[in-house]
This record gives C-alpha cells, sequence and structure tokens, in this order.
C-alpha cells in the first residue's frame, strides 16, 4: 500500500464526487442536516434499541470491548448495506480526508510506501523544497525509526500518524540512505505543506514543472493528479502558457480517482464556451441541477486541438471532464475505458465535525444524456464509463 502524504489518498480513501460546498456555506448546511438528523434520531424507533444493545454488550460480553470501536463498526455495517460508496470515515480517516481534498497538511513533505508492498517504511519522493526535501530526504530512502520507534512491523498509518503533527513542531527521523551510508538521525521541523495538483512532464532544477512536451515543445502537457480546492486556479495559471505558446493541448487524467464536483464543472468551462456541462438527478431521477458552460470563464482557444488521457482508474470527476469534452467535440479521448463511477456522494459531518457520514445522494449524466455509472452486475459490453 502506498500513502501520498501530500495528496492521496487515492490507495486509502479513493477520492470522491463531491456536492460543491464551501466554507461559510458548508458549516450552514452542516449545522442544518446535522440537526435535522439528531431530531430525527430521537423520533427513530430503533435509535434507543441500539443505544441499549451497546450498553449490554459493554457491560456483558465475555472480554472488554471499546465504546469506540463499536460504534464506528455499527456505522460501518449500516453503510455496507448501501451502495459501494456510502462509507463512515472515522476521526483519522476523515481528517486525512479533509487534507487531500484542501491540498494542504501538516508535516514534513513525502510520500512513503510500507508493508506488503515494499519490507520497510520507504520514502517513495519528498514534495519539492518540503522540510523532508530540506533535511535530504530522497527517493529510496529507508525509514528506521520514528522519535525512537523501529518502523518494523509498524503500520504505514500508524507510520505516517507519527510524522504528522502540529506546525513548528519536530520528529526525528533514523534514516538510511540509498547506498552503503551508515544510518543518520535528523530532526526535522513540521510545517503547513500545500501540494500541487497540476503537473507537467518533467520537473526543472528550480522546483518548476515543464508544462510542454521534451520532444515536442509546441505540445502543452498537464497532467492532474486530483481536482480539489486549489486545482482550478493551477490550472487556469498554467493554461495561460505564458513562457510558449502551444499549438496543441495533452491533459493527462490518468489514474486521477476524482475529487470536487465544482472544480471539475470549473475545468470544463476552461475549455467550452457553451452548452451542458453535466446534469444532477437525485432520488426518482429528479433533476437536481444542470451546469451550463459559461462563454465569460472560456481561457483557452477552442481552435486549438485537445486530447484528454483516461486510464481504468480515472473515475468520477475525471470522467466528468473526459465526457464533457468528448461529448462537445472538444478534445479526443484517448486511453482505456475509465472507471465507471456516475454518483454523488455528500459528506455530512458527524460528531461535532470530528467524523463524517460519506452518503451517495444523486446520480450525475453527462451532455449526451447518458449516466456511466458502472453497476455491480454490469458486463464488457454494457454502457458504462468513458471511452
Amino acid at each position: 500500500m502506498r500513502w501520498h502524504e501530500e495528496r492521496d489518498s487515492a490507495a486509502l480513501l479513493t477520492k470522491e464526487l463531491l456536492m460543491p460546498v464551501r466554507n461559510s456555506l458548508t458549516l450552514i448546511i452542516a449545522a442544518v442536516v446535522s440537526l435535522a438528523c439528531y431530531e430525527k434520531a430521537t423520533r427513530n424507533r430503533f435509535a434507543s434499541t441500539f443505544a441499549l444493545a451497546m450498553d449490554i454488550v459493554e457491560d456483558n460480553y465475555v472480554e472488554e470491548v471499546k465504546p469506540r470501536e463499536l460504534f464506528e463498526n455499527a456505522m460501518r455495517g449500516m453503510v455496507n448495506q448501501l451502495d459501494d460508496y456510502s462509507d463512515y470515515y472515522g476521526p483519522d480517516f476523515y481528517r486525512q480526508f479533509q487534507q487531500s481534498i484542501d491540498q494542504e497538511f501538516i508535516g514534513i513533505g513525502i510520500t512513503v510506501e510500507g508493508p506488503p508492498d515494499v519490507e520497510q517504511l520507504t520514502v517513495v519522493s519528498p514534495v519539492y523544497g518540503s522540510p523532508a526535501y530540506r533535511a535530504g530526504l530522497r527517493a529510496g530512502d529507508l525509514i528506521l525509526e520514528i522519535d525512537g520507534t523501529s518502523t518494523a512491523g509498524m503500520l504505514l498509518s500508524d507510520a505516517i500518524k507519527r510524522m504528522q503533527g502540529k506546525p513548528n513542531t519536530q520528529v526525528e527521523l533514523l534514516v538510511r540512505h540509498v547506498g552503503p551510508e551508515e544510518p543518520v538521525r535528523l530532526r526535522i521541523t513540521r510545517e503547513l505543506i500545500r501540494t500541487k495538483s497540476v503537473l507537467g512532464e518533467t520537473l526543472r532544477k528550480d522546483g518548476n514543472w515543464d508544462y510542454s512536451l521534451q520532444d515536442d515543445p509546441d505540445i502543452g502537457y498537464v497532467r492532474m493528479t486530483t481536482f480539489g480546492e486549489h486545482s482550478v486556479d493551477e490550472l487556469r495559471e498554467v493554461l495561460s502558457f505564458k513562457d510558449r505558446p502551444v499549438n496543441a493541448l495533452i491533459l493527462d487524467l490518468r489514474g486521477n480517482v476524482g475529487g470536487l464536483l465544482d472544480a471539475a464543472v470549473d475545468i470544463c468551462d476552461m475549455f467550452i464556451d457553451e452548452g451542458v456541462i453535466v446534469s444532477i438527478r437525485g432520488r426518482d431521477g429528479e433533476s437536481q441541477a444542470v451546469f451550463e458552460a459559461d462563454k465569460k470563464s472560456t481561457v483557452f482557444d477552442r481552435a486549438i486541438p485537445m486530447a484528454v488521457l483516461v486510464d481504468r482508474y480515472s473515475a468520477s470527476a475525471s470522467e466528468i471532464v473526459a465526457a464533457c469534452l468528448k461529448d462537445h467535440q472538444r478534445a479526443v479521448v484517448v486511453g482505456q475505458r475509465t472507471w465507471g463511477k456516475g454518483t454523488v456522494q455528500n459528506v455530512i459531518p458527524l460528531e461535532h465535525g470530528s467524523s463524517a457520514l460519506k452518503l451517495t445522494t444523486a446520480t450525475y449524466w453527462r451532455p449526451n444524456g447518458q449516466n456511466i455509472h458502472r453497476m455491480r452486475t454490469a458486463t464488457e459490453s454494457d454502457n458504462w464509463g468513458v471511452r
């Protein structure tokens, strides 16, 4: 398993398509939803029975049990009766999810992997300019200890938690650099790390990306790793191609498992000047919203040809962008058939914002009127995904 501290959690969280909520509006909606749910829970005929059952288990089970574990397992058991994308996020998981979407986290700025993929906790790559990078950590380095505790047999999630913390605090790592060197101890100060979701083909020596192909600089190349809080602004800046104009553009969405709905909509709007981008339907197929392009938001010349690269891990928000640009004949889509996730999830905070319920509340439909969702019983001949 691999965990990307700077963006993940593709492997751990599997990024979802979220409804567009922001800042104070998010808090208002969350408060209203939570209050409504609380009031309804007090009237739910199963709520008191569930609470009683938990008390009985805590007091009478043959071994001591932790109430928190009982609660979280019960929550997951409930959502497991729904669809593949509804879920319950405990406090640790929810915090990682928020960091992933916000594209910000407090840490030292590394991507690490651990068992079973590799035998020892290993640095995949440091974020350029991050505390880890400045301390000399490089790809392939082994992290043997974290604050004096051996990483041998340590769960990847535990290692990650130990390396995170409050800003301006330090973590001590025992590191064996690539090569025959003896292990060294490094004290690294944690910082707020903001990660990029819009990357180029190659990283320059100054830490900036080159957004054109090395073999053909007239072709622009942009790789998006997620659809996060800052993705729209990042892409808008890149599409200006101030350093060198381009004659064609490749938008690489391979491995991009999704993100924010509004980010996907805004990015589509950069490339088309009219027409439906995506529509959202709720329970019973009733239309909830239709997102349409605004000519004033177009920032990339429609006369410049485009190709969108996808693979079987391109999902959700990636599929919205690929389907929209294909249906409007704005770009050709190249690669493997996409994942096939055509549902929308709301993430509803619980326990005063420390945990959350992720619930499928709607489906999305591409401009040609099709839903790309891959049902559990779908076969290769069925119409799902983007290809």
